[in-house]
């Protein structure tokens, strides 16, 4: 009986130990490209959900892709998904 309130304690500890997990945190955002100016909606997953944390993370991803973000419209969970997903169209989790 010990052992099984001592294993159950650490599982517990563990789970909540998880720096920075979080179940489903995304953002939406908008970002462009220069020369030809191109703009696009999107919304992406992201590691942490605050804006501070989503204008970081996606400032690099996207980036590298050669876009620029303008700005971080929301941070939202799982639920906000399926209301967002027709206006990202392509841009849609690509990030």
């Amino acid at each position: 009986m010990k052992h099984t309130a001592l294993i159950a304690g650490l599982i517990t500890a563990l789970a909540l130990a998880q720096p920075g997990h979080t179940a489903g945190c995304y953002a939406d955002y908008k970002a462009k490209q220069d020369n030809p100016l191109r703009l696009h909606y999107g919304v992406a997953q992201i590691s942490q959900c605050s804006k501070g944390a989503a204008r970081a993370e996606l400032s690099a991803r996207l980036a590298a892709q050669g876009w620029t973000l303008l700005n971080i419209v929301s941070v939202f969970d799982e639920s906000g998904l399926a209301e967002r997903k027709q206006s990202a169209g392509s841009n849609f989790l690509r990030f």
